[in-house]
């Protein structure tokens, strides 16, 4: 059977247009579901087979409670969906279904699930598909109509259309946030209005369908109750479901606070047992050069801890300042646009003395022309100092540390490569741990604070790239950071300086 509404309608307009309407009630889309269920449970406890006229949202939670319906009802029951008939669809002229889809079901509906088209219940003898047009005013209305000797009634959700103009586009927006405007009525008049308006909206070619129902003037007051209190039923059922969906919400807000604040707690313990370090040393250095029996060698050695633990508890303030006010704004931090071959030769020159003195060779290829990044402002230069200094720092006199830049994909690939001490796998996922520093077999202390890679880390999640590590203990680590590209991949042209 084929049926296809040839004239434009929109059944809010028709009750609206009938003698003293309903008046449409301002309510969510969870109320709507309530009133749906509620009728249908009456439908199947009572067993009335009815002719119903739908419209309601594709997602499976709405399309359930008509197969439940045609699953409890004899065979004799009819329904005639109404859809945007895909066919006819050109352009946007789909984007109406979808909005009037979401717009009975979204996320004030608690029992909200996956979407699933309705084509398995069209396949149904007793399922009559109603072809819309793609620019149907039906598009913004989602509606149940039951016909049946002893009970009728209609269900009518219809969201307006609230137009404002986006200031910089200057584009008509629609606000999805409004409620519905939903009318709930027993009234025969007004749904033998309605099924006069779809009876005069038919193609003459659709199949032919029975128009010569007659609406019964009022509903059976056993059939009345029942139904109010399935209503109240239902609609407690949603109010619980909806206070459990707050509740786990809140429970879930509660539980991320108190993880901050445990965060947050760990983070002061661990900044105040940085800071004490440093003090302890210079304490029991101090404590030393004042005995009187000590000698000018010891006196030295006590004046060089000293000096050392100055510059480890100025590092461990300055790196603890700049990581505050680095957290503090760069979410608001604009990204720009930049190359690296802007960027990279510059600092690695200036690193070229420190790596000359420890005789490291130390050398970069920059493709000249490889597109822009989009970075942190200043955060690239901070990248590469932060990898640059600890690619150097943790290579032993006479290694070597390799900077290469490279396309990949939609990405800016720098490397940084070295022949250090290594990294062991098991540290591997702590070195961007605040404070972290790595340990060694020799003991040695490498100084820092321990917040250069956590820097780093902070810089790239904001910047939209990422950086990954391999290592191997004596043999050297290599650290790859990734960085969103502009424009297309030029050729690269390598330069080397050593």
């Amino acid at each position: 059977m084929n049926v296809s509404l040839a004239k434009d309608l929109s059944v809010y307009q028709v009750i609206m247009g009938v003698q003293a309407p309903p008046k449409p009630l301002s309510l969510s889309p969870a109320t709507l579901l309530s009133l749906v269920r509620a009728q249908i449970d009456l439908l199947i406890e009572q067993q009335i087979a009815a002719t119903l006229w739908v419209k309601l949202p594709p997602e499976k939670i709405w399309q359930s409670e008509l197969a439940r319906y045609q699953s409890s009802v004899s065979a004799s029951s009819l329904i005639y969906t109404c859809q945007i008939d895909e066919s006819a669809k050109g352009g946007d002229g789909g984007a109406g279904e979808d909005e009037g889809a979401e717009e009975a079901g979204e996320e004030n509906t608690p029992l909200s699930s996956s979407s699933s088209s309705s084509s398995s219940s069209s396949s149904s003898p007793h399922h009559v598909p109603v072809h819309l047009s793609p620019d149907s005013q039906m598009r913004r209305e989602n509606f149940l109509i039951v016909l049946s000797p002893q009970f009728c009634s209609l269900i009518l959700a219809h969201r307006p259309l609230k137009k404002r103009k986006n200031k910089t586009s200057g584009k008509v927006n629609t606000n999805k946030n409004q409620p519905l405007l939903i009318i709930n009525t027993l009234e025969g008049r007004v749904i033998q209005q309605v099924l006069n308006g779809i009876e005069q909206a038919i193609t003459p070619e659709s199949s032919p369908i029975p128009v010569d129902f007659i609406c019964p003037t009022a509903p059976q007051g056993a059939l009345m109750n029942q139904l109010f209190a399935k209503q109240l039923l239902r609609q407690d059922e949603i109010n619980r479901q909806i206070i459990a969906v707050r509740s786990t919400k809140l429970q879930q807000q509660n539980q991320e606070l108190q993880n901050k604040e445990q965060l947050k707690d760990e983070y002061l313990k661990n900044v105040c047992q940085e800071l004490r370090t440093p003090l302890t040393h210079m304490k029991t250095a101090l404590s030393l050069l004042n005995s009187p029996n000590l000698k000018p060698p010891q006196r030295q050695r006590y004046l060089q801890m000293l000096n050392t633990q100055c510059d480890q508890q100025n590092s461990l303030i300055t790196g603890l300042l700049e990581l505050v006010q680095l957290e503090r704004n760069l979410e608001g931090t604009a990204l720009e646009l930049v190359r690296l071959s802007e960027i990279v030769p510059g600092v690695v020159s200036t690193y070229q003395p420190l790596a000359q003195e420890k005789g490291i060779m130390l050398a970069y290829t920059v493709p000249t022309e490889l597109p822009s990044i989009w970075c942190v402002s200043g955060g690239l230069r901070q990248i590469v100092i932060n990898l640059l200094h600890n690619s150097i720092k943790f290579t032993p006199n006479g290694g070597e540390v390799w900077v290469r830049a490279r396309i990949q994909g939609d990405y800016v690939q720098l490397e940084f490569r070295d022949t250090g001490i290594g990294i062991a796998e098991s540290e591997i996922p702590r070195i961007f741990d605040r404070f972290y520093r790595v340990r060694t077999a020799a003991n040695e202390d490498y100084g820092g604070a321990g917040l250069g890679l956590t820097i780093v880390q902070q810089l790239l999640m904001r910047s939209g790239g990422s950086i990954s590590v391999k290592s191997k203990l004596y043999e050297g680590s290599t650290f790859t950071v990734q960085l969103p590209s502009v424009g297309d991949t030029p050729r690269a042209i390598a330069i080397e300086n050593e």
